[in-house]
């Protein structure tokens, strides 16, 4: 049985322990005991979260773990020498050591990510980055691998690396099925971008949210302004008025946009050709998706994918 351990400190984040689940339905899904999952704080007993509520937990004692995950808060956490000295030490005795959040930056202090690729919310992603020059910031990541210590973005993301956890440890077809028990509509993969083009558009009406939910769903369209206006039950003319003046974007931005978002997905979760990547998101051909990349990321979509491949099999020979 692998010893799953959650250390959690006053203030941290009830998110964080959605990750937790995937070790329970993993059990579940595997009809077998493989996880057992205790939660820790330095003092023990009752330790309150930024919401309020309170949990029983387990002091923290030098011992072996499988998996040592700490937890985050809403901001950066406040450590002690002793929380220091605990996260310092755990690699000696633990498999992997991870950080959901800003727990990140418990890892930093400690030292533990120095010289190491890693990520965390990408609101205070700059700020981990200045505080602690020795890390490798990814601040657009989903979760990173780097050897034995992981580290994820924000609180769902714990969820992506918990799942990524189990399918090492027990396969794709058992990550699968947890995700389907979760109801989760896909697991993310590490490299995926912690930036939704939806959510930043942050659309005002429900007119406008549909056409974009419609422009989504038929991104191998066109999507010409009419198509879109009739999507949303307005007249050409007032839609791209009333678009810019909701999203800040033209409506052919924001259809780039989506476009990128879906090609990039596809990258990184596929091996289609550049060509079929291009066509299945509505690009029509690869030069068109080539300079949308360079004018979005500063780099053409081969460069991405020899990038994303690159990480893979870095993750892979550090878990050798």
């Amino acid at each position: 049985m692998q010893r799953v351990g959650f250390v959690v400190f006053p203030g941290f984040q009830v998110m964080c322990l959605a990750a937790a689940s995937a070790f329970e339905f993993a059990n579940i899904t595997a009809e077998s005991a493989v996880y057992d999952v205790g939660y820790f704080s330095e003092t023990g007993g009752p330790i309150a979260s930024s919401l309020g509520m309170s949990m029983e937990t387990r002091r923290l004692e030098r011992q072996p773990f499988d998996t040592l995950l700490v937890a985050g808060g809403v901001g950066v956490p406040e450590t002690t020498p002793a929380l220091l000295d605990f996260v310092r030490e755990a690699p000696q005795w633990s498999r992997r050591v991870a950080a959901i959040c800003t727990g990140a930056f418990v890892l930093a202090e400690a030292g533990l990510l120095d010289g190491r690729r890693a990520t965390t919310h990408w609101l205070l992603a700059r700020q981990l980055q200045n505080s602690f020059p020795k890390v490798k910031m990814e601040e657009d990541r989903i979760f990173i691998t780097d050897g034995p210590i992981w580290t994820s973005a924000g609180m769902s993301a714990g969820i992506d690396l918990a799942l990524a956890m189990v399918e090492k440890d027990l396969g794709a077809d058992v990550a699968h099925k947890v995700a389907q028990k979760l109801v989760l509509y896909h697991r993310r993969s590490g490299g995926q971008s912690q930036f939704s083009a939806l959510l930043e558009l942050e659309p005002k009406s429900d007119r406008i949210q549909d056409a974009l939910t419609y422009a989504k769903s038929h991104l191998r369209s066109p999507l010409s302004v009419e198509e879109l206006a009739a999507a949303a039950n307005l007249s050409p003319r007032q839609f791209s008025r009333t678009f810019r003046a909701e999203t800040g974007q033209s409506p052919a931005k924001a259809v780039e946009n989506l476009r990128l978002e879906a090609a990039r997905l596809m990258m990184e979760q596929t091996r289609h050709p550049i060509e079929i990547v291009a066509r299945e998101s509505g690009f029509a051909d690869r030069e068109r998706m080539r300079r949308a990349f360079l004018r979005a990321f500063g780099q053409p979509p081969q460069a991405m994918r020899r990038n994303l491949r690159s990480e893979e099999l870095e993750a892979s020979s550090n878990d050798a």
